[in-house]
């Protein structure tokens, strides 16, 4: 005697025909009417068995599906918490997705991505995702211009970007392209090219583009030419170096060592550690005092030094220091509200705890201010002396993981964000 097949399977019904015991049942299209309106009716989670995990939208966010759905729905749902900016907010509204049958407001998780872990009320990594995109608007770099990118070809030196444009100085040029023109230059995408700013291609995009600036007028013809040695070219921003005999090197200071190149008495100094070839007509910008270590800039570029050093210019430098703890609660406000020093009031411009051990804590502070020996006095005054001080950044230009003692040269981008710092 043949049996009949079991409940659920159908492999052996013939089509169009009935299974025995359907008389007992509804048929199909009654069922999925009735098992529709009853999803909308009952809580997430009230489909069951094969029935159940056998429906269409099985696997859809927010539908309390059973089996491989609900595990397909947990896999969307962490994809769709770690989404970002718009995608995150639009995965949020994922209630009203077309073909979704529950209404947004059904139920905790009615079907927002993201929103599902089993037996909370908590979204997945909804406090994370929050986090991230308020840093994300806080910390916001300069966007970056579309099209092709500048510098893209070098290969050491930190990639600093485009210079912000809040950044940028007022340029002078008021003149027309035509007034630019130079008959006996050279067309300016050579010009760039052989900088190193990029192919020649790249370069008469950037033209078009409106990103090179000539004597402070925006260029956008391809067949401008221009003097190399007396044009002043930017590009985003950032300043075309043509001089190649001009030299930019960073100089990691070790602790001992004098900021000179000569020292009579013998002690150590910055020409211990130059090359032969490197130590020509080159000299340090500012200086830092023997027990300090850290960043030390040193160049040739004369009019660049004094640009550095001169207080009107303002140049940021940001100081590692690391003094005796616990500090008061109180202190940095009273560095950036400014200490009266025996050469006048001086103050920090940022101020931030790193961290602290027993005994120890660790400061950033931010200062334009070159007075001699301004940061250790200032935290003398404050009751905290000095432990080690190290200088790890100057305007743009960062130390990084550089080595002590080693020096490196600029890139031509790090060159072009220092030199348009100081408005050159």
């Amino acid at each position: 005697m043949t049996q009949p097949p079991r409940s659920g399977s159908g492999r052996n019904n013939p089509r169009g025909g009935k299974r025995p015991g359907d008389a007992r049942r509804p048929d199909d299209s009654s069922r999925r009417s009735e098992g529709g309106s009853a999803q909308g009716r009952g809580r997430p989670g009230q489909g069951s068995g094969a029935g159940g995990a056998g429906r269409t939208d099985a696997g859809k966010p927010g539908g309390g599906r059973s089996g491989a759905g609900r595990d397909q729905s947990r896999t969307e749902f962490g994809k769709s918490a770690g989404q970002s900016g718009a995608r995150r907010g639009a995965a949020e509204a994922g209630a009203g997705k077309p073909g979704s049958r529950k209404p947004s407001t059904a139920g905790a998780g009615a079907g927002k991505p993201g929103a599902g872990k089993p037996g909370t009320g908590k979204p997945y990594g909804s406090k994370a995702a929050g986090k991230a995109g308020a840093g994300k608007a806080r910390g916001a770099k300069p966007q970056r211009p579309a099209g092709p990118k500048a510098f893209g070809r070098e290969r050491f030196g930190q990639n600093l970007g485009p210079v912000s444009r809040a950044d940028r100085p007022a340029r002078t040029g008021t003149g027309a392209v035509s007034d630019l023109h130079d008959p006996e230059g050279v067309r300016l995408q050579k010009v760039l090219a052989g900088a190193g700013v990029a192919s020649r291609r790249v370069c008469e995009e950037l033209i078009q583009a409106g990103r090179v600036e000539v004597d402070g007028v925006v260029v956008r013809e391809l067949g401008v030419r221009v003097d190399p040695a007396r044009a002043i070219i930017h590009v985003d921003g950032i300043r075309v170096q043509m001089d190649e005999t001009l030299t930019y090197l960073v100089f990691n200071k070790p602790k001992g060592v004098v900021s000179t190149m000569e020292d009579p008495e013998g002690r150590p100094c910055i020409s211990d550690y130059l090359k032969p070839q490197q130590g020509q007509r080159l000299f340090h910008v500012g200086r830092l005092d023997q027990a300090t270590e850290g960043l030390l800039l040193l160049t040739n570029d004369g009019e660049l030094a004094n640009r550095l050093t001169h207080p009107s210019y303002e140049v940021p430098k940001t100081y590692l220091v690391q003094v005796r703890g616990p500090m008061a609660h109180g202190v940095g406000a009273q560095m950036k509200a400014g200490i009266e020093l025996e050469d006048g009031v001086s103050s920090v411009d940022s101020f931030k705890l790193v961290d602290s051990t027993p005994g120890h804590v660790l400061v950033e502070v931010v200062l334009h201010s070159g007075k001699n020996r301004v940061v250790r006095r200032l935290f003398d005054a404050v009751g905290h002396p000095v432990e080690r001080l190290v200088r790890i950044q100057v305007g743009p230009i960062r130390l990084g993981d550089q080595r002590q003692g080693s020096i490196r040269a600029l890139g031509r981008q790090e060159a072009g964000h220092l030199l348009a710092l100081v408005g050159m």
